[in-house]
């Protein structure tokens, strides 16, 4: 079940539960009866604290009685991505690398253990990728999720194995988790991450970690196309022109523009 923290501090307890709902209608549970069984508040609040979240902007209520996220949450994400200090040194790097390849470019973070998508360039061969602004995917299926892993040995098998339980249908899967770790220990000493139609059947990338000044992975990119537009040699050749684009990003990170004065 799907609730509010166990333990919210004194005096939180209905910020906690309105945090929940909002939670659980971002998760696809969109009407009341849902809601209530997702994050186990009762259904009187349940109601009410939906009726204040629409009133709010927080929430849509639909004539069908369906809830879905409101246009306050559209801005102030659209806020949070201009803000990120991240997306704003990535997005001149990502528009040149966009325009050099000519191939989707993507840029992502880890957040709660799963790749978050920060920005996405489609490329001109309108090749359709499930990879959307603002959703989730697999670390250890995708390119760019296993760039963000690269400094991360440790939890390479234990992200493996939970994401193959996880996955819902279960996923076919050639790699055992020694197999995967063979990979990304290749991965790491080449800097660089593939994904060969693991997550998506048709679809390669090669993806490369952007660190931070402390030298710890803050977020990675990724050139993604459609098995026609991405042979081998393209793979390879690929790989450090994806690299120096994630060394600009950095170096954007390390000496952010000044903002006027």
């Amino acid at each position: 079940m799907d609730g509010p923290p166990d333990s919210p501090p004194a005096g939180t307890q209905t910020l906690a539960r309105g945090l929940a709902v909002v939670g659980a209608v971002a998760r696809g549970h969109d009407r009341l009866r849902d809601v209530v069984a997702a994050t186990g508040v009762g259904r009187s609040t349940t109601h009410r604290l939906l009726q204040l979240l629409v009133g709010a902007g927080y929430l849509r209520r639909s004539g069908e009685g369906r809830y879905s996220l409101g246009p306050v949450l559209i801005e102030l994400g659209y806020q949070a991505l201009q803000e990120n200090p991240v997306t704003v040194a990535a997005a001149p790097v990502l528009r040149d690398l966009a325009a050099r390849v000519h191939a989707t470019v993507h840029l992502a973070v880890e957040d709660r253990g799963q790749v978050l998508y920060l920005d996405k360039l489609p490329g001109p061969d309108g090749a359709a990728m499930r990879s959307v602004v603002g959703h989730r995917m697999p670390l250890t299926r995708t390119g760019i999720g296993k760039a963000l892993l690269l400094d991360s040995p440790g939890r390479w098998r234990e992200r493996f194995t939970a994401e193959r339980r996880a996955a819902d249908p279960p996923a076919p899967d050639v790699l055992t988790p020694d197999g995967f770790v063979a990979v990304m220990s290749e991965a790491a000493r080449r800097g660089v991450a593939y994904d060969l139609e693991e997550n998506e059947a048709g679809i390669l990338c090669v993806a490369a970690p952007v660190r931070d000044a402390t030298g710890a992975v803050a977020a990675a990119i990724s050139v993604s196309a459609a098995r026609p537009s991405m042979p081998p040699e393209r793979l390879d050749a690929l790989a450090p022109v994806v690299l120096r684009a994630a060394r600009r990003i950095e170096e954007g990170l390390a000496h952010p523009p000044r903002s006027p004065a």
